[in-house]
């Protein structure tokens, strides 16, 4: 069986999509509409911006979601998934790859989030930070041990590598306790805020409103959200997983097992970067994996 999965915030490079908008005319028009639900020329920051425009998060998430979920219209009948996933930012795109709301809905709500998430990260300032080759009980116990700031496990990457959010002080702090107990490493990141802890609640609470008011449909095949890790096709649930995935942790590990247990032997990746595809071999060798750019 094939899974097709969708990456998240991080993939993004100068250039993105320029290919497919000048090579194919049905990209073309759907970038063009981007443009126009967008208010501004994305496509002009996606192909010849900077890295410093393409970091800013209300820039970052409409350009990859539109690089991913303009490459899967465009693969014609080569996008024929049993089963989809995305990392944080690319449930988006694969719910909209699979059918579940339409393009311009999908861009809205994408373009809502990361202006949410954006005001969350300006009301407080907040980081997030890299843990590798502490198992799973050992990070979670150190985030719980630090009570006086927030740090919580936020992104469940694969064994022996999981990402922690909170204040700047809780990582500062949780960095130090992850050295001492053994990580290899225990890195800061380069990111605007605490994304997927409880310090996004503001713009949770934003994102809630639009979700609700947005149309979605059964998805063509099942869709493995971020917070339960298993395989998701009633609107209501996939609703309810959007709304709460904000400030939850991304289950990427168990949503990659849960998958291939329900039979998936291939990955392809879909959209920028070859991120996912690393990840999903350090969970089983075993599958085989390869990427759409």
């Amino acid at each position: 069986m094939k899974a097709f999965v969708f990456p998240g915030q991080g993939a993004q490079f100068v250039g993105m999509g320029k290919d497919l908008y000048d090579n194919q005319p049905a990209a073309k028009a759907l970038f063009e509409q981007a443009n126009e639900i967008l208010g501004f020329r994305i496509t002009d920051l996606m192909f010849t911006g900077t890295d410093e425009d393409l970091r800013q998060t209300k820039v970052t998430q409409p350009a990859i979601f539109l690089h991913s979920v303009i490459l899967a219209k465009t693969m014609g009948a080569d996008f024929c998934p049993d089963m989809v996933a995305g990392h944080s930012l690319g449930e988006f795109s694969a719910l909209v790859a699979a059918g579940a709301m339409s393009f311009e809905d999908g861009v809205r709500l994408v373009s809502a989030r990361a202006m949410a998430m954006q005001k969350a990260c300006e009301k407080e300032p907040s980081t997030m930070a890299a843990v590798l080759g502490l198992p799973d009980a050992t990070v979670e116990e150190i985030c719980q041990s630090i009570t006086n700031e927030v740090v919580v496990p936020a992104n469940y990457n694969c064994p022996g590598q999981i990402v922690i959010s909170g204040s700047i002080a809780g990582i500062d702090t949780a960095c130090e306790k992850m050295l001492a107990a053994g990580a290899k490493r225990a890195l800061k990141l380069k990111v605007g805020g605490a994304f997927h802890s409880p310090l996004m609640e503001p713009a949770r609470a934003e994102l809630a409103q639009a979700i609700r008011n947005t149309q979605f449909s059964v998805p063509t095949c099942p869709v493995y959200q971020n917070v339960t890790a298993k395989a998701e096709t009633d609107p209501e649930t996939i609703k309810t997983n959007l709304v709460a995935q904000l400030t939850a942790p991304v289950r990427w590990t168990q949503s990659v097992l849960n998958m291939i247990a329900d039979g998936a032997t291939s990955f392809t990746e879909v959209g920028p970067g070859s991120v996912l595809q690393g990840l999903v071999k350090k969970i089983n060798k075993e599958v085989t994996t390869q990427g759409i750019q």
